[in-house]
């Protein structure tokens, strides 16, 4: 039972991390266009992380590897233009 509940506050958190993602990346869109290659490289150890870790079994380390992965990669993601509903008379 504790493992099960472990695992949900695991998911939770990872769900955090798409609107974690969406804020830094309205926040800080300098450093974005600067550092695009290192973010690269940060989504692809991570997601080398989270093979590593679900081959070694460590939940701990998964979920880690797995928000850093979820909001970096929110952070690069085009932010969407969203239309006004208003029509022009």
């Amino acid at each position: 039972m504790a493992h099960l509940i472990n695992l949900l506050i695991g998911i939770v958190i990872l769900i955090l991390g798409f609107p974690i993602g969406n804020y830094l990346a309205k926040q800080t869109k300098e450093e974005l266009k600067q550092g695009q290659f290192w973010f690269k490289l940060i989504i692809l150890a991570s997601f080398l992380g989270v093979i590593l870790s679900l081959i070694f079994r460590n939940d701990a380390l998964l979920f880690t590897f797995a928000f850093i992965a979820i909001v970096t990669s929110r952070s690069l993601s085009k932010p969407r233009i969203k239309k006004n509903s208003k029509r022009k008379n």
